[in-house]
């Protein structure tokens, strides 16, 4: 019986080992890309505010639909507000740790076991985080859009009947998307500066566990998702090569294979 996706077997390091870390703003992008790994142990050391405005800012660099820029971004320092925010993460995490294993077989390696040791580590310390980002982006929904009634008119005008029903059965999910992929580019490019800088970071959605809670604490407003929160601070490891699965694996030339 298929217990559905498997863990990956990554063999590939991205860079070989004993390479020379760089660090600042002239950074070669592909070496930022191939040492960027999702570090959870960090120091207690405050992010100055000047490079949290750089990494925003990074951030706005990302392409959006429309180039509509509909996002914000909250950043928490303040250590009253963390220590708040920690008994959501750790009923997040334990929640996660509850689904280990269940939803994608093979966490009983030794590289998932690391992982699990870092995820537990950032719960129990999560009020010693300097900085979280909370990437949000209005919500774009199709029903908005159905609501109006000039919006209606002007699209069937534009499109005929038979395109109107397709867009209204697939309008949910496209608008849902487009969402999506105008927050996340942002957030991979505040992830980048994060790494150049020397700072280490990683993506999570587990405030979708939590989703109330976190909403409530961060003061994010009914018209706005909520599409990642990102720890970050100076690293307590080293940064180094990820290992991925190589490229012949993943990569299928003019249609799916194999």
């Amino acid at each position: 019986m298929d217990d559905g996706p498997q863990r990956a077997e990554a063999t590939e390091l991205s860079l070989p080992k004993g390479t020379a870390m760089q660090f600042g703003p002239d950074t070669p992008v592909m070496h930022a890309l191939a040492s960027m790994r999702a570090m959870r142990r960090l120091k207690p050391d405050p992010v100055p505010a000047e490079l949290i405005e750089t990494l925003i800012r990074a951030a706005t660099w990302g392409p959006s639909a429309s180039n509509a820029q509909h996002y914000g971004f909250i950043a928490v320092t303040d250590r009253a507000k963390m220590a708040e925010l920690a008994v959501a993460w750790r009923e997040s995490q334990s929640a996660y740790e509850a689904l280990q294993g269940k939803l994608v077989p093979g966490f009983d390696d030794p590289a998932s076991q690391r992982m699990m040791d870092a995820l537990r580590y950032q719960a129990e310390h999560f009020e010693d985080t300097p900085l979280v980002i909370a990437a949000c982006h209005e919500r774009m929904g199709a029903e908005k859009v159905m609501a109006n009634p000039s919006k209606v008119r002007a699209i069937v005008k534009e499109m005929g009947w038979a395109n109107m029903r397709r867009f209204a059965a697939a309008g949910m999910a496209s608008m849902n998307l487009s969402e999506a992929s105008s927050i996340y580019p942002a957030v991979q490019n505040l992830l980048i500066a994060a790494r150049s800088h020397g700072l280490a970071a990683n993506l999570t959605i587990w405030h979708l566990f939590r989703e109330s809670d976190f909403r409530e604490l961060l003061g994010v407003p009914k018209t706005h998702g909520i599409y990642g929160l990102i720890p970050i601070g100076w690293p307590l490891g080293n940064f180094g090569p990820v290992r991925r699965r190589p490229v012949d694996e993943v990569l299928h030339w003019n249609q799916w294979s194999g």
